[in-house]
């Protein structure tokens, strides 16, 4: 069947309404938010997010045609969210639900402070195989699936139905690809046993796309907590120790998944393959170029961040965008990078993303500051022709 969408992406959607916070210099939630006090907000931005639309509409930017497959309720949030997802690619694969009500968040994010989600999942703890559309999914040169975490019928019965997904997509002979998100420890989705699920889905996928902090939970979780109490307020990445990205990533493709990309956050981009072969992944250029890697891409610097919202969506963008368009991967894991970084400068997911050609320019022209990273004390070797970090298991020459 002719391959008509570069990339579908399905799974998450929702509505989501971020207020606009002056900056008044407090960096303490608890100072800013109490009991009967009147907060001046500004403007407020009205966007689709989650990664359908997150990651799609950024594709879409980026030049690659589009298909969203989500679910959504038979109420005013679930036209709105069609009509916002038309104008930006094809949304025919968008199920709506009589019974339930559209997902929709509301991002607390004041400058300074960690963003706060209100979230209601809506129609998305609904979604299944049933509200897949096979055909565009056969059309499809990528099937990009995001945050089945908070998807409660993709994590009940051991993920059944994220197994069901995937063995769809698969045979429809297309290139899968998931990311994750991270589960309240406290919730169905964080009680769940994340590497049972995985055992199962990871064969059928062939690039895994989760965050550091994401993929510990699933796979160490007592060490994990460790961790989480030993970083106290600390933004945890920093007590993760490089060794500890490898051991993660190896038991990812020790399941069956065939390239392991690593959202890092200001540390930027891991990835660890296996070996593959033009069959395992059509759409590479290159598959030797692929094959037994170990990378590391440091992030870009951001002097003033607006927002963090969907920046692991927007890399993740960025990251499809360049390997569908034939680049090796040292300059996938830099449009990744790229792209997540045009992210942080504005509130919402998609407004501050540009077109590919002047995500393309501002790489090759240096604009960006790579943030420094010194990995030498850990037996990597920076590769001066792309500023990429290599280690020792790295057999790409």
């Amino acid at each position: 069947m002719e391959k008509i969408y570069d990339i579908t992406v399905a799974g998450h959607i929702c509505l989501d309404i971020i207020p606009e916070f002056p900056d008044t210099g407090i960096r303490e939630i608890s100072a800013l938010f109490k009991p009967g006090k009147l907060i001046r907000v500004e403007g407020a931005k009205i966007s689709t997010g989650g990664p359908v639309s997150n990651t799609g509409i950024a594709l879409s930017k980026l030049g690659l045609n589009v298909a969203f497959m989500a679910r959504v309720g038979d109420d005013y949030f679930g036209k709105l969210v069609i009509d916002l997802l038309n104008r930006q690619g094809y949304a025919a694969g968008i199920s709506i639900a009589q019974s339930n009500r559209t997902s929709y968040s509301v991002a607390i994010a004041p400058p300074g402070i960690d963003r706060i989600f209100l979230h209601d999942s809506g129609a998305n703890d609904f979604f299944s195989s049933a509200n897949l559309n096979e055909e565009i999914i056969h059309q499809s040169k990528i099937f990009h699936f995001g945050y089945p975490p908070i998807m409660a019928t993709c994590y009940e019965n051991e993920g059944a139905e994220l197994f069901q997904i995937f063995k769809i997509a698969k045979s429809a002979g297309v290139v899968t690809s998931l990311d994750m998100a991270l589960p309240d420890p406290n919730s169905d989705s964080g009680k769940t046993s994340w590497q049972k699920i995985l055992t199962k889905v990871l064969p059928y996928v062939d690039i895994f796309l989760p965050s550091i902090e994401e993929v510990y939970f699933m796979l160490d979780q007592q060490k994990y907590f460790e961790i989480k109490e030993q970083a106290g307020d600390s933004d945890i990445i920093e007590f993760i120790h490089p060794n500890d990205y490898q051991r993660l990533a190896q038991k990812c493709l020790d399941m069956g998944c065939k390239i392991v990309a690593l959202k890092t956050a200001y540390r930027g981009y891991y990835i660890l393959t296996n070996k593959i072969t033009s069959n395992d992944i059509p759409v590479l250029s290159d598959s030797k170029n692929w094959s037994y890697r170990e990378l590391w891409c440091p992030a870009f610097r951001v002097e003033r961040i607006a927002s963090a919202t969907g920046s692991g969506d927007s890399s993740i963008a960025g990251f499809l965008a360049a390997l569908v368009k034939g680049y090796p991967v040292e300059k996938v894991l830099k449009y990744a990078n790229c792209v997540g970084h045009q992210n942080l400068h504005e509130l919402d997911a998609v407004s501050g993303i540009k077109n590919w050609e002047e995500t393309t320019a501002s790489l090759e022209q240096n604009k960006l500051e790579m943030i420094d990273m010194p990995l030498e004390k850990f037996g990597w070797q920076l590769n001066n022709d792309f500023k990429v970090w290599t280690s020792s298991r790295n057999k790409h020459f």
